[in-house]
């Protein structure tokens, strides 16, 4: 690691540039604890753009923890969809239930006692002790990782957990307390996001660190971060069956366990099915299938694995209980439609 001369010396230059260069963001207007925490939960793997309107419709609807407490899943859903990742929406309200249970509806002020809250790790717990309360946390995401690599000029994996726990370390002892703290956390993950970027060359003429950096110092800025391969993502392929009958719609509730669990989507089936086999198990099913119609490919890549589908869409003369049978408009307003079926749901709209 540096020595703690340089991080500190870093950490004052980082705080006063932040202090005269951030950004209105909708989540830096005060410091309350509930909106900083539902920011950064939705900032994790989303772009702070694409964030903005979806975090001003759900604190509109759910202003606090108690309103996240009570709100039914399928609505938290709706309000959640597209943002992807529906494990941390889930965890926010088991989290918002155990801080009415436990914490009198108040969110507790250090990261150690908020990573006891479902979904809350090192970096959200940072995060929030340290913005909202000014409590001297660092938050190590992977954009911080970058800058302090850079900074060090360091061929640690940044994808190896010891690592990141280690930098967090060494940057929590010269961490500050109260308004500075909080100035470090956002400048570190300003500089990130706008600075030390990680695509192309970073912007170092306009960093508050460069003087301390040792990549740019050795001309280096882009050898850094070290990172191990990910591994290759296996590929599924998937039938989704576009099921119509006097205007509405079959969706189907996916089971609990796995991807997208608990939510809806079109009927869907392992394999490349053909049409005939699509048409005669339709109609022992009892649907009444007339014909299927080919209605183009899409493609959706999680974490480790990629769906290849192929869409068909086919009318049928009667309806089974298996699904419910919902207009467009119902799949606009009332259910929660997975962005894997994006391209599908736009077939149905239109």
């Amino acid at each position: 690691m540096m020595e703690q001369t340089d991080l500190k010396q870093t950490a004052e230059a980082i705080i006063a540039w932040y202090a005269q260069h951030k950004r209105d963001l909708p989540w830096r207007q005060g410091k309350d604890p509930y909106r900083i925490w539902i920011a950064e939960i939705m900032l994790q793997q989303t772009r702070i753009e694409a964030v903005i309107p979806y975090y001003k419709r759900f604190l509109n609807e759910l202003p606090d923890v108690t309103s996240l407490a009570e709100v039914p899943e399928d609505r938290l859903l709706k309000l959640w969809e597209g943002l992807g990742y529906y494990s941390r929406v889930r965890n926010l309200k088991k989290a918002a239930q155990a801080i009415q249970e436990q914490y009198g509806g108040a969110m507790p002020q250090t990261a150690a006692e908020l990573k006891k809250l479902p979904g809350i790790g090192d970096y959200t717990a940072g995060s929030i002790a340290s913005i909202a309360f000014g409590q001297p946390e660092p938050a190590v995401d992977g954009n911080v990782m970058r800058v302090l690599m850079r900074l060090q000029a360091s061929d640690r994996d940044i994808m190896e957990q010891k690592n990141r726990k280690e930098t967090a370390a060494a940057l929590k002892e010269v961490y500050p307390e109260g308004e500075d703290a909080s100035l470090l956390t956002e400048g570190l993950m300003e500089l990130g996001e706008r600075i030390c970027i990680p695509n192309g060359q970073p912007l170092c003429g306009s960093c508050p660190a460069v003087e301390y950096c040792m990549a740019h110092a050795q001309g280096k800025e882009q050898d850094y971060p070290v990172r191990s391969a990910k591994k290759e993502r296996r590929v599924e392929e998937k039938t989704v069956l576009l099921l119509e009958n006097e205007g509405c719609w079959a969706l189907q509730k996916r089971p609990p366990e796995g991807l997208l669990a608990g939510l809806w989507g079109f009927p869907m089936e392992d394999g490349t099915l053909s049409e005939t086999h699509i048409v005669q198990a339709l109609r022992k099913a009892g649907l009444q299938p007339q014909k299927a119609e080919s209605c183009g490919k899409a493609k959706h890549i999680f974490t480790h694995i990629e769906w290849r589908m192929q869409g068909w869409k086919v009318p049928c003369g009667k309806r089974i209980d298996n699904y419910v049978w919902v207009s467009p408009e119902e799949i606009e307003k009332v259910y929660s439609i997975p962005a894997a079926f994006r391209a599908f749901r736009k077939i149905v709209k239109e």
